[in-house]
């Protein structure tokens, strides 16, 4: 007499779909635009600073005189250049990253010249209206590959900031991550703060450099050789004018962009899907109001 095998328990768990967010590549230019209204006052400081030649300025100082002589608006002289950089150049660096084409560096040339308009006597400013009034004078006035001057600088300017922003604040997120932190803002905090520090150091001297080819009226430096030459004849210190507008400026507009980048990619980023029995570096899975934590280990942490 054949026995007959015991029936298996039925299965009544619902298989778990886990899946990631993955930021769209027009996130980063979105991002730091936002900041960028924030932190432009600093930047234009910096730039103050940049372009004179004679003794030590202090920010402080500097900044009541502008309010005092032009008023607070004066201080967000370029913003709309400012902004039109961080929509190209920016959001061209987070959606190339690695692969970084920048085309930056006419957005950059008006928003320095914008930018240094207050510490000019007003028979020599340029008084661009804004961004474009801007780009159509420079093509007009001093022809169209004038808006390229200095951009070698900008390109190497832009390729270490991308090393010293992007690939460096994802390589601390990823060691706060394996070291049991949550995908929070505390984490991103930390990161986009170690990012800052690092980045305005390692820029300083191309952002000194860009800022004078840039600035300086034609035919005062043949190229940027002669550029650095004149510039080091003030003293190795000179590389780093403005540094501290700049890591304050660099500081809040890097904290703020990658928050904001962050946040747009927790809540709105494309979905996915995520093998949740592949081994896999630790990555965010919605449940429910709560993110949760997939190690390689398979176990997940609330992040609340």
């Amino acid at each position: 007499m054949a026995v007959s095998a015991s029936p298996q328990p039925l299965d009544f768990r619902i298989p778990v779909v886990t899946y990631r967010r993955k930021a769209r590549w027009y996130y980063g230019g979105l991002a730091s635009t936002m900041a960028v209204c924030f932190t432009h006052p600093l930047d234009l400081l910096k730039v103050y600073l940049q372009t004179h030649d004679g003794g030590r300025l202090k920010i402080i100082p500097i900044a009541v005189k502008i309010v005092r002589t032009e008023g607070v608006a004066a201080l967000y002289s370029g913003i709309s250049a400012s902004l039109l950089r961080q929509l190209t150049q920016t959001t061209a660096r987070f959606g190339m990253y690695e692969m970084l084409k920048t085309d930056g560096a006419p957005a950059d040339l008006i928003n320095v010249r914008m930018q240094n308009d207050v510490k000019l006597p007003l028979a020599e400013r340029r008084n661009y209206n804004h961004a474009i009034d801007g780009l159509i004078r420079v093509c007009r006035e001093e022809g169209i590959l004038r808006l390229w001057r200095g951009s070698s600088m900008v390109i190497s300017r832009s390729v270490l900031l991308t090393m010293g922003q992007l690939s460096l604040y994802d390589q601390v997120k990823q060691i706060l991550i394996k070291f049991g932190f949550p995908d929070s803002v505390t984490t991103h905090l930390l990161g986009s703060s170690v990012a800052a520090c690092s980045s305005a150091a390692i820029t300083a001297p191309f952002d000194v450099v860009k800022t004078r080819m840039q600035n300086t009226e034609p035919g005062k430096y043949k190229n940027i050789r002669h550029c650095i030459r004149e510039t080091a004849k003030l003293g190795p210190l000179a590389f780093f004018k403005g540094f501290l507008p700049s890591l304050l400026r660099v500081g809040p507009q890097t904290i703020l962009m990658f928050l904001l980048y962050e946040q747009m990619r927790l809540r709105f980023g494309v979905k996915i899907e995520v093998d949740p029995d592949a081994e896999h570096e630790a990555e965010e899975v919605p449940v429910g109001k709560n993110f949760f934590l997939v190690t390689p280990k398979n176990q997940r942490t609330s992040s609340g």
